[in-house]
């Protein structure tokens, strides 16, 4: 993934960047691996979808789709297939008929809703052996560990932009380790997101957070254009691309 050079000194004084573009997308070995669990392919169910980036690749491997979501924008800007119906519903009233799904996802999503409300939807929802994923990635590396790139970066993102993340993000940075999960758990294999992104396209993707929005609000410029500076002044423009590396995380069990 790229993206259009910045032509300022400060790349996040450009405003929010735009959500579908520069979010990391999933690796179509999960969906498939995913599917192979489930116990048949009618029916699965994408919590929490917002444009659709799990919802799709669950549609290569399911006869249909459901992707619910509460903004009405993620759904309106979601990647259209023929085997997907989104609709516009909170996790707690996903409004599917009983007992049809065979798998039922949160992709990055878990840490919003109300989870007892959740999980009694699940189990109204789900087939006969279903599954239910609650899928989420971790913090990135950039350039490899222990290079100056996720040095700078990994402080940026504890130190300094950690403060203006809200609280539910240790639940998504922890990979959902302290939350209940009251289903017949299993240990996932390992998955990982590994991209090759520019200076412009990384940028571009932090804008995106919820938390350089909440700095932007709180008069902290100053802190977002030094991290851009200081990025900048490191990266060698005659290596055009860093490795951007994201674990998987799961709670995955038999619903």
């Amino acid at each position: 993934m790229t993206a259009e050079k910045t032509t300022t000194a400060n790349p996040f004084a450009q405003g929010g960047g735009d959500y579908a573009r520069y979010r990391p997308e999933y690796p179509p070995g999960l969906a498939e691996w995913l599917a192979s669990l489930a116990p048949g392919r009618a029916l699965a169910l994408d919590v929490g979808c917002g444009n659709g980036q799990l919802t799709r690749l669950l549609a290569q491997h399911f006869e249909r789709v459901v992707g619910i979501d509460p903004s009405a924008d993620q759904i309106a800007h979601a990647a259209r297939h023929e085997r997907i119906d989104y609709r516009c519903a909170p996790a707690e009233h996903l409004g599917v008929p009983d007992a049809g799904a065979g798998l039922i996802t949160a992709a990055q999503a878990a840490h919003w809703f109300d989870l007892p409300a959740f999980y009694r939807e699940v189990r109204r929802v789900a087939a006969p052996g279903a599954v239910l994923a609650l899928v989420s990635y971790g913090v990135l590396t950039l350039g490899g560990p222990g290079t100056a790139f996720d040095a700078r970066f990994q402080r940026f993102y504890r130190d300094q932009i950690g403060p203006y993340w809200p609280p539910e993000r240790r639940l998504v940075d922890s990979g959902y380790a302290g939350i209940d999960f009251p289903f017949d758990e299993f240990a996932p294999p390992a998955f990982e997101i590994r991209l090759e992104w520019d200076l412009p396209a990384f940028l571009g993707y932090v804008q995106t957070w919820s938390a350089v929005r909440s700095a932007r609000a709180a008069g902290q410029e100053c802190l977002l254009a030094n991290f851009a500076a200081e990025l900048t002044a490191l990266w060698d423009q005659s290596e055009r691309t860093r490795p951007v590396v994201w674990p998987i995380n799961m709670r995955i069990g038999r619903a």
